[in-house]
């Protein structure tokens, strides 16, 4: 007999929430918490617990996370384009991409990242997050011949979110894809929770047009009856195809056909400033998420008692899994709101901030909030600690 499902009801201050867990690897309180979201269209958030985001996490879980979904993906034809969904998915999408390479060695593939900043005159392809409280997205088209060919050529993509809700987000940029390559032949999901049910998820293939698999390590579905929805206080999007915000090409929006490196001197340099018994935060900053995993676990491998987060635009209630929030200006300069969760001033003894924008003034006095280090990713082994 089938068993039955793992029963949650919640009252949020945005609404009724009822989820059911049908299966799930991970215990539910490890890899997720629950929270409500600032935001009209969407009451409710599947915090995460295992992305470096809006919670403290090891790198050696994030590890464990990376591989697990880099199991489920099939064996696929290739080339194969793993894409990750910005901005709270980049480094899970990294770091799956970077599990599957591990596991199968001599295989080709790319790894690119969506964004909501434009790097340089290389072309957009746009498509749309419709929840979301920041809903254009861009893929960049890759400059490198070679890179591009690769995208072009591509026969599977491997799309990468935190969790699946109603795969409308998967479906829009799967389109956006197969536009500029028909021979897109199959599409694998790949994420930490799918809460579509049972019956959505089985209709995946007919609904996009082409085989489509599912790999989450949480299943189950949900339903959410709006009460007050909160709305944030100022836009989380200000897009200007003209302006630099500083974001790179050298860490994935361009692509990237390889795991990236991490200097094993800066790691050994930082390990040597921490006292046996000292917690350090490494954070990431809005998109720039992935340098900083690689640095919290070359400082694990050196014994250092480190965590991982990142500041994000999401704009989160403090409730549920968010006991504490910090606001602060963006360090791209778009002009919108950014916010740190679960953290407080003092509660690590070194806090190293690791960041791909120029050092400006946001940056400087968040720094100087945290008492914390700033190092600047101009690319992946030149890094520069600001003074």
């Amino acid at each position: 007999m089938p068993q039955a499902p793992e029963r949650h009801r919640l009252s949020l201050p945005t609404g009724e929430l009822e989820l059911d867990i049908h299966d799930s690897q991970f215990a539910l309180d490890d890899v997720m918490g629950f929270a409500a979201r600032a935001n009209a269209k969407r009451g409710f958030l599947f915090l995460s617990k295992v992305l470096g985001k809006h919670w403290p996490v090891t790198p050696g879980m994030m590890r464990k996370v990376h591989a697990s979904l880099a199991d489920t993906v099939p064996e696929l034809p290739g080339p194969v384009v793993f894409i990750a969904m910005a901005e709270t998915a980049i480094g899970l999408g990294q770091g799956v991409f970077e599990a599957w390479l591990a596991a199968h060695p001599g295989r080709e593939g790319l790894f690119l990242h969506t964004s909501r900043y434009r790097v340089g005159a290389a072309p957009i392809i746009e498509f749309e997050e419709a929840h979301s409280h920041a809903p254009r997205q861009f893929l960049h088209m890759p400059p490198n011949a070679h890179t591009r060919e690769l995208l072009l050529s591509a026969k599977a993509l491997v799309l990468v979110d935190d969790e699946a809700s109603t795969g409308n987000t998967f479906l829009n940029l799967t389109d956006a894809c197969r536009k500029l390559n028909p021979g897109i032949a199959h599409v694998h999901l790949a994420t930490i929770t799918n809460f579509m049910g049972a019956m959505a998820t089985a209709a995946l293939s007919e609904r996009f047009g082409l085989p489509v698999t599912m790999g989450a390590p949480v299943s189950g579905e949900y339903r959410f009856t709006p009460g007050q929805l909160a709305s944030a206080s100022a836009p989380a999007q200000l897009f200007d195809a003209s302006a630099d915000r500083g974001a790179s090409g050298e860490f994935g929006r361009y692509g990237l056909h390889r795991a990236l490196t991490l200097p094993d001197g800066l790691a050994e340099r930082l390990a040597g400033d921490v006292k046996p018994g000292e917690r350090v935060l490494v954070l990431g900053t809005g998109e720039f998420m992935h340098p900083s995993y690689l640095l919290g676990a070359a400082l694990e491998r050196l014994g250092v008692n480190v965590v991982v987060q990142s500041t994000t635009r999401s704009p989160i209630l403090t409730w549920g899994a968010v006991t504490a929030a910090l606001t602060f200006p963006d360090n791209y300069g778009e002009g919108v709101a950014n916010f740190l969760y679960n953290v407080t001033p003092g509660q690590y003894e070194h806090v190293f901030i690791c960041h791909e924008t120029a050092p400006k003034q946001a940056l400087l006095d968040l720094a100087d909030t945290l008492k914390a280090r700033l190092f600047h990713f101009k690319t992946e082994t030149h890094v520069e600690e600001v003074s």
